[in-house]
């Protein structure tokens, strides 16, 4: 099951965003195979504070804009909301610890671990703090168009003197 993070509700939400037409687009794709996808909960609230807070955007979405946004995307049928409860905190311990993480870092930590505990494969984030969970396998929808399996191996980019290489590396399957 693929679940999408907050960043990329906002920009499927939000017209003005460079990548709302991709965002908006790739929900759209995955929202009408029949495949069971998921929005954490966190993220739904997220996103509506995001996208009404006046700091952020100019003119903010209304409430009732954002609301009915999300009312759209819960009206699939094959989309599942993930939620906490008490065994999340067992995981996301877990992850706290794990990748050393402090302040609003763990709000991150907290996506992570409620989609583990539900089972999700892949989340579609362009947040590239979730790498610091690598049993959380991500995806960034925006630039890579091709949806994938969980455990595939993927190219991963390093520097060198010489510029940019690329290296199939099993070790680097989830990132």
């Amino acid at each position: 099951m693929i679940a999408i993070d907050t960043q990329i509700l906002v920009y499927a939400h939000r017209r003005e965003t460079r990548w709302h037409e991709r965002a908006r687009d790739r929900i759209a794709e995955l929202a009408n195979t029949g495949a069971r996808w998921a929005i954490p909960l966190h993220c739904l609230v997220e996103m509506y504070g995001i996208v009404t807070r006046p700091r952020v955007y100019s003119p903010p979405s209304t409430p009732q804009e954002s609301l009915e946004q999300i009312d759209l995307w819960l009206e699939s049928p094959t989309l599942t909301v993930l939620a906490d409860d008490a065994r999340t905190w067992t995981t996301l311990r877990g992850l706290l610890a794990a990748g050393r993480v402090t302040g609003p870092a763990c709000h991150d930590a907290r996506i992570a671990a409620v989609c583990l505990q539900h089972g999700v494969t892949e989340l579609w984030t362009d947040d590239r703090d979730f790498l610091r969970y690598p049993a959380l396998r991500t995806r960034n929808p925006l630039i890579d168009v091709q949806p994938g399996r969980a455990g595939e191996r993927r190219v991963r980019y390093r520097a060198t003197a010489g510029g940019t290489t690329r290296s199939r590396n099993p070790s680097t399957a989830r990132s």
